[in-house]
């Protein structure tokens, strides 16, 4: 049994683990069981089919292999894909003009930092198929830019507001009295003049006193959620790239996998532990038993991110047990490093400065941001 081997026979050993590795690459490669006589032209030539075959048998007793089918080739389990990637972690590899590509999608400097790092998610998930979420600091020096309001029904109204940082914040408001459309027209006009100073909107007397009410009630709770920062901001998307992977093609699967992004606390979990080893990780398996989230069929991949050297988030992305690791290591790794690069020239370019997460109370003085670019209208 791999787990139990011991140094009598090293040779042996370490074809047995050569000949695992090597299943485990063309399974990565074609999706499908591995005979004996298929990986022996996959570059083991120098050993008889049935010598692989007796490794296939001691590696299944190990729990490494299994067969779908009595007289079918054999598949990794969870504990071989486990092995490939302890082996393979510091071995990444990706094509320059693929990760050239990645820097320069990511490497440019903006202020809008909250929209870059949406961005950035996007690209990931665009460059690995994968679903990807990250987590994110708090940025200061932000200000309130513009609000919307949302009719969904007579008595409830979607607020959005958005910073110049190109963070969305997102509220509904209640409503005893009924509201019409063009009420509600004129007291978003209203509460853009309040930020912007463009010109004020004609208000009956009602209308102030309600499009008040709404200016105040909306900013407490902006400021509430902006300055009592407990808990890192996280970024999610990609979800309709785990549809094409044949693993995913199961609801149940797929449900179970998209059922941790449903607990931010999981995710922060994963993430943190990046951040802790400051280095890249791989998921999988029974790593995920340290999670509230029931997972299995999946894996993934964190790496974190710094701003001005200090560490900042990670980046991390999931995908079915059966990915081309080595290639998605690198394009974590090349991400990272764009990203790092990045936030810490916008920050600098820029003169914005981040905190994390804290359980005390935050310095209200400091911290409360700003209503509008010029401040509020009075």
């Amino acid at each position: 049994m791999l787990k139990a081997m011991t140094l009598k026979r090293p040779p042996k050993d370490e074809r047995e683990k050569q000949v695992l590795m090597g299943l485990v690459e063309l399974y990565l490669e074609t999706g499908a069981p591995v005979g004996s006589s298929t990986l022996r032209d996959y570059g083991f030539e120098h050993l008889s089919s049935a010598t692989i075959r007796n490794y296939f048998s001691t590696l299944e007793k190990g729990g490494y292999l299994k067969q779908q089918h009595s007289s079918g080739g054999r598949i990794p389990t969870e504990e071989a894909f486990k092995l490939y990637v302890q082996m393979n972690l510091s071995k990444p590899d990706i094509k320059e003009k693929e990760a050239s590509a990645i820097r320069e999608k990511l490497s440019k400097s903006t202020r809008e930092v909250a929209s870059y790092l949406q961005r950035a998610a996007e690209v990931l998930a665009e460059s690995t198929q994968c679903a990807v979420f990250l987590s994110s600091p708090r940025f200061d020096q932000d200000f309130v830019l513009d609000i919307k309001l949302v009719e969904i029904d007579s008595n409830r109204c979607l607020c959005v507001l958005i910073t110049d940082f190109g963070m969305v914040h997102t509220e509904i408001l209640y409503l005893e009295k009924g509201i019409s459309h063009a009420n509600l027209n004129r007291i978003s006009h209203y509460l853009q003049w309040r930020i912007s100073g463009i010109e004020k909107p004609k208000l009956n007397a009602e209308e102030e006193k309600l499009a008040d009410f709404f200016y105040k009630e909306i900013m407490l709770r902006h400021i509430v959620t902006y300055s009592n920062f407990s808990v890192e901001d996280i970024y999610k998307t990609g979800f309709s790239k785990l549809l094409s992977y044949p693993d995913f093609n199961n609801a149940t699967s797929l449900a179970s996998s998209l059922s941790l992004f449903e607990n931010e606390g999981d995710l922060r979990t994963l993430l943190k532990q990046s951040c802790e080893k400051q280095e890249l990780c791989c998921f999988l398996g029974d790593d995920f038993k340290m999670l509230a989230t029931e997972l299995s069929g999946c894996s993934i991949i964190v790496i974190p991110y710094r701003i001005h050297q200090t560490m900042a988030g990670a980046i991390a992305l999931l995908g079915p047990n059966r990915l081309p690791y080595r290639r998605l290591f690198g394009i974590m790794e090349t991400a990272a490093e764009a990203l790092s690069q990045t936030l810490t020239s916008s920050l600098y370019k820029f003169k914005i400065s981040f905190r994390q997460p804290k359980a005390s109370q935050i310095d209200m003085q400091t911290q409360v941001p700003l209503i509008g670019k010029n401040n509020e209208r009075k």
